[in-house]
């Protein structure tokens, strides 16, 4: 008789009944996670009275390790390995004060049959609400139930009764009574026939995406299959960012200083200095002068329409940041370059790029350069982090006011002043060990159509609503800026007909998509068509607020 090694699957003893397991996630880059973990320990802390007042004990589910100076979960093996010793049924918190990745938790979150909540500090410190909003996200695609929360301090009405009907009920439901299904009856016959129009266009002469990479920093939600994305007549083209730094070794010296010269001549400020580890240096500027012709040459021969790149992981060892680079791609008004052969490349009109190679942002800017440029708007766009905000009083405004940041990728025509208004800062060392500098700025005030597509249910969706980006006084600007990442450009926007609990609870994503029109008027227009191109592409539309 033959005899087998048969393995043994041992079940994790359960968790007492007035316990609740705590998982903290983290980034992959050490520098990260030993920088952001006070900020950890500090939510952690808060977090367990608050539990503690509800008469259940929050218990880690992983230790803090003292070598390594922190005590996040810091890569999928490690979130794996941990899982096997939960018991399956058992209620875990995720607590997030930091960006995280969470490929490290999916695994062991998509086997998991105990309830799950999600959490994160009202902070935009490292930011925990980008990550919590990013994890929100996947296990939404993946299709896992959860319920979030978010607190300054924990100790809020709105925290207190959602902790409470959690603990009690495993689940609370928060208002979303702001969203409706997308009416296409309802759009105007200008607007309906565009978007109608362009969609059938674009099944015809089907867009092609340059994908260098997918699957930035665990971002599963930013990933969108071949089967959904293809019926819209959208295509990837996907490529090793390898290639791309291949071909930024092709591109001459000469070639890159007249792209630094460019930027020069248009008032752009860069902000230099000799230390390499500390500094934007001249040689990390054409670092990136180079990546950004190679981006055009690369996305030219495969006759591409968009462009996204990684850099996060892979790049970030090689060359200093692509954050410049995509600002300039997004922009209609940027240094020219040139093929081999001497052609000018996208001449007059920018290259989408999708930032972290957010394939839903691909399909968003693809959408949006067709139906701007169809309506002869600019048709510059780009995404942003939801990244914090507060309530604001003064100058005419009693208003919570939005903080929308991104790591640099702006384009120009969004900021006040365009380039004369933008300034390059070296990226922060512990994200960026190369270096590199942004495309900071503040964006100008404005009317803005947001938007997020997201696969929800086997289906590509999309939500879309109206803004206005505002002023504020410059002592306030300077403020939240210090609360955030100071290198990188920011948006203060008024989101029409939306609470902030309730974007928060219905957004899909950590990205949001924004793009100006001219006037309150166009820009609910250009909602309209885009909502009608979007509706005949066979996405599920739905308004928010508006």
């Amino acid at each position: 008789m033959a005899s087998y090694a048969i393995p043994e699957v041992v079940t994790p003893a359960p968790v007492e009944k007035d316990e609740v397991l705590l998982v903290a996630n983290g980034d992959l880059r050490l520098s990260a996670n030993q920088v952001c973990w006070p900020a950890q320990a500090g939510l952690e802390q808060m977090l367990t009275e608050a539990f503690l007042a509800e008469g259940i004990r929050l218990r880690r589910a992983h230790p803090f390790d003292p070598a390594l100076k922190h005590g996040f979960i810091s890569s999928q093996r490690m979130g794996m390995t941990i899982f096997e010793n939960i018991h399956p049924e058992a209620p875990i918190v995720v607590a997030e004060a930091v960006w995280q990745y969470s490929a490290h938790l999916l695994a062991g979150l998509q086997s998991h049959r105990g309830p799950i909540l999600t959490v994160a500090n009202w902070s935009g410190q490292w930011p925990g609400l980008v990550g919590m909003l990013n994890l929100n996200g996947c296990l939404r695609k993946a299709g896992v139930p959860f319920t979030t929360l978010w607190s300054k301090d924990f100790k809020d009405p709105l925290f207190k009764r959602g902790l409470h009907e959690w603990i009690a009920n495993k689940s609370f439901v928060h208002d979303t009574s702001h969203v409706h299904p997308f009416n296409p009856s309802k759009v105007n016959d200008t607007e309906r026939a565009l978007g109608v129009a362009l969609a059938k266009e674009l099944r015809a002469k089907k867009a092609l995406l340059a994908v260098f990479d997918e699957g930035c920093m665990g971002m599963m939600n930013a990933i969108v299959e071949d089967s959904l994305m293809n019926p819209t007549g959208i295509y990837k083209e996907r490529l090793s960012q390898s290639a791309l730094y291949a071909a930024m070794r092709a591109v001459t010296d000469t070639e890159a200083q007249k792209i630094r010269e460019w930027l020069d001549a248009s008032g752009m400020t860069f902000k230099t200095g000799p230390n390499e580890t500390s500094d934007l240096t001249d040689a990390q500027i054409l670092e990136q002068c180079r990546m950004y012709i190679a981006a055009l040459r690369i996305a030219d021969n495969f006759g591409c329409d968009a462009v996204g790149i990684q850099y996060q992981q892979g790049l970030k060892d090689l060359v200093p940041a692509s954050d410049l680079v995509e600002g300039l791609l997004n922009n209609v008004e940027r240094p020219p370059a040139y093929s081999n052969d001497g052609r000018e490349l996208y001449a007059g009109k920018p290259l989408p790029h999708f930032n972290e190679v957010d394939e839903c942002v691909a399909v968003d800017s693809v959408v949006t350069n067709r139906v701007w440029t169809g309506m002869g708007f600019d048709p510059a766009t780009t995404l942003h982090d939801v990244r914090w905000g507060e309530h604001y009083t003064g100058e005419g405004i009693d208003e919570f006011v939005w903080l929308f940041q991104i790591s640099g990728a702006v384009p120009a025509s969004h900021l006040v002043g365009g380039y004369k208004g933008a300034v390059s800062e070296r990226q922060p060392p512990m994200y960026f060990r190369l270096g590199g500098g942004t495309l900071k700025g503040l964006c100008k005030p404005g009317q803005i159509v947001w938007s997020r597509v997201f696969v929800e249910s086997g289906k590509l969706k999309v939500d879309i609503g109206r803004g206005t980006a505002i002023s504020l006084p410059d002592k306030e600007t300077k403020r939240r800026w210090a609360e955030v990442t100071p290198q990188w450009p920011i948006m203060h926007v008024l989101l029409h007909g939306i609470h902030q609990n309730q974007f928060m609870a219905r957004h899909p994503s950590n990205h949001v998509n924004v793009a100006y029109a001219p006037t309150a008027e166009e820009a609910d227009r250009a909602l309209a068509a885009k909502a009608t191109m979007f509706h005949e592409m066979g996405l599920e539309v739905y308004l928010c607020g508006v």
